[in-house]
């Protein structure tokens, strides 16, 4: 059986953009690696997660790893709590979150993110004064800061277990069900947490709802007065002055062993606190890497070679690279091409000049679009290229959007392309 490389680069796909010739970041970009590994295979488009649905990056992660998220998904909150150490039982609320600019009526967002400019040592301190000043009435919790302005929020019921079917106080996302899909336009207020259609009656989600609510409130209060948030509006910028709180859980889900379901031992390395959450929870092993210096041409290639060095303990290696997705939250589509042409540039050819084609099985995907003139991400198909083993080339000659559409895969649902990549480093 051959190896196999599952590489998931974060937010890559895109929609063309006037400034770069009608062409999106990923067509813009010099991709000559890619382009060669596209040359080599096939290539098409994937559905991530439903045609006509934009998805989080989590449910879209568990759908490329070969599992339903209709019958597996319990929230991205749990996700993000266990990868944090966060114990996480059946009945405790957990939330993703993030710090946020608020003006002075508590209500109003200036910015969902703090402009970027958080630094964990500040997010650090903010939290231990939200963990420390901050009493909720009828229960504990624990948040806890991850990357940058990102964090994680566990609520515990004193009196009863609570339940995660509520709304969310980040107006960017709405809830489908228990699916989270972003909004391509929605108002810079601070939401209400009520419960969702259907729980309205019932006790453990008007609790959870009353307690978010009030933990928000609270929360804003202690950071209002932090000296940390006092210094950063001296200094000019945006005070961490809230907490944006989204895609609540009340459970862990419960997945298959994913080393069971291929009969491969799976192991992975990955960026973000959801990623590496799903990795635990389907049993996948984390390759330990270096912590990024902040430059790409060093970060890159130190990746590449911890892929490499992985294989005498893996048959597959699934990585999620993080680079493309946060330029087109920013709308900033020159960044988002010059991630792309670093990741062709630093990555690629570390890892494939270190292999054999013949005796791996490559494949390079998305997990979503991050779509730079809307800020968000979209229901738009995602480009995948398959190469190496016994994959005949299908005439690809690049690797785009518009290149993979004429590919011969043509489109897959992100479900089918674990088990098609496994059979073929069967063949």
């Amino acid at each position: 059986m051959k190896k196999i490389i599952y590489i998931v680069l974060d937010g890559l796909g895109d929609e063309p953009i006037a400034e770069l010739g009608d062409k999106t970041p990923l067509e813009a970009a010099v991709t000559a690696n890619m382009d060669r590994l596209a040359q080599k295979g096939r290539t098409g488009l994937v559905h991530t997660f439903s045609a006509g649905i934009a998805p989080e990056s989590d449910i879209a992660v568990i759908s490329l790893l070969g599992y339903d998220p209709n019958k597996y998904y319990t929230g991205r909150g749990p996700l993000e709590a266990f990868s944090e150490g966060i114990t996480v039982n059946e009945g405790n609320l957990a939330l993703r979150a993030n710090f946020a600019t608020v003006e002075s009526d508590g209500k109003t967002i200036k910015d969902r993110r703090v402009a970027r400019s958080l630094t964990t040592e500040e997010a650090t301190f903010l939290a231990k004064e939200i963990n420390t000043k901050v009493a909720l009435s009828s229960a504990t919790f624990e948040f806890k800061n991850t990357v940058g302005h990102r964090a994680v929020l566990v609520i515990r019921g004193i009196r009863s277990k609570l339940s995660g079917w509520i709304t969310n106080t980040d107006p960017a996302y709405e809830r489908q069900g228990m699916f989270g899909v972003a909004r391509e336009n929605f108002p810079s207020i601070v939401s209400l947490s009520t419960p969702m259609p259907a729980f309205e009656n019932n006790f453990a989600a008007i609790e959870a709802a009353g307690l978010l609510n009030e933990f928000t409130e609270k929360s804003y209060r202690v950071l209002a007065e932090s000296a940390v948030n006092k210094r950063r509006i001296e200094q000019g910028l945006l005070p961490a002055n809230l907490v944006l709180c989204r895609s609540a859980g009340d459970s862990l889900p419960k997945f298959i062993n994913i080393s069971e379901l291929y009969k491969i031992k799976f192991g992975c390395f990955v960026e973000m606190p959801v990623e590496r959450g799903i990795a635990l929870l389907t049993g996948m092993e984390i390759a330990d890497v270096p912590s990024s210096s902040g430059h790409l041409d060093v970060d890159y290639p130190v990746w590449a070679k911890v892929a490499l060095d992985s294989f005498n303990r893996y048959d597959g290696l699934y990585v999620h690279i993080k680079g493309p997705d946060d330029p087109g939250h920013d709308g900033d589509f020159l960044r988002k091409k010059e991630i792309i042409e670093a990741i062709d540039k630093y990555f690629f050819p570390a890892l494939i000049s270190g292999i054999d084609l013949k005796d791996f099985v490559v494949c390079v995907t998305s997990d979503l679009c991050t779509v730079c003139n809307i800020k968000a991400h979209s229901a738009i198909p995602v480009p995948i290229l398959v190469c190496g083993s016994n994959i005949k080339p299908d005439g690809s000659l690049s690797f785009s959007e518009r290149a993979c559409a004429s590919g011969s895969l043509v489109e897959l649902a992100g479900q089918d392309i674990l088990p098609f990549i496994v059979k073929s480093a069967q063949e």
